[in-house]
């Protein structure tokens, strides 16, 4: 199974500058470590952020968790870097009630 309606999949910008990219952010420090070895910079969010909707609609669903707020998918593969080097991580994404377009909620290394 795909993520639902993948080709709209937003990646809001906060998300990679104030947490993904951010060194200084308690939960994302660790997570801005990793993406920052394989060449993602703040000055250059964006290609972070393309890089993470082309994971979402590349590879397949491998869990999805309903909830309150709406149905979270999980999606594994490598991810497409500025180095190449391509790290298998996990996207999640959620798609909330009275909604049909996929927001990014995180990214880390599987």
């Amino acid at each position: 199974m795909n993520l639902p309606n993948a080709d709209q999949a937003q990646v809001d910008r906060k998300k990679i500058t104030e947490y993904l990219l951010c060194t200084s952010h308690p939960d994302g420090s660790n997570k801005a470590i990793f993406f920052s070895q394989f060449g993602f910079t703040l000055e250059n969010w964006k290609i972070l952020a393309e890089s993470l909707r082309k994971h979402g609609a590349t590879y397949n669903v491998t869990k999805v968790v309903e909830s309150e707020y709406g149905t979270r998918y999980s999606v594994d593969g490598l991810l497409e870097t500025p180095d190449s080097r391509n790290p298998y991580v996990r996207t999640v994404w959620i798609i909330e009630k009275q909604s049909t377009t996929p927001r990014l909620i995180t990214a880390h290394p599987k």
